[in-house]
């Protein structure tokens, strides 16, 4: 089981990663404008488009990073699960 931990601790430091962009997200999103600008050459829109920019890279990474999260955390509860069951039935024995 101890040969886990260094999956364990890479697993926490991905879910701090995780909750970093979230939190950068978060941050990002509340510097932005709601309104809607049309007009093409003000500055506004231009802010706007980059902000929707940055949003959406935020938002990428931090899918696919929560999916790598999710799945090794799967990975290695089946892993300890495993251990579980072979430590408990060679100790019957």
């Amino acid at each position: 089981m101890s040969n886990l931990i260094p999956y364990a601790i890479a697993w926490s430091v991905l879910a701090v990663i995780v909750l970093i962009l979230a939190l950068k997200r978060r941050n990002v999103s509340s510097h932005e404008d709601d309104s809607l600008h049309l007009s093409g050459g003000s500055a506004a829109v231009t802010e706007q488009v980059s902000m929707a920019q940055k949003l959406e890279q935020i938002d990428k990474w931090g899918k696919v990073l929560t999916i790598l999260l999710v799945v090794t955390g799967v990975v290695l509860a089946v892993m300890y699960l495993i251990g579980l069951w072979e430590a408990s039935s060679t100790a019957g024995f």
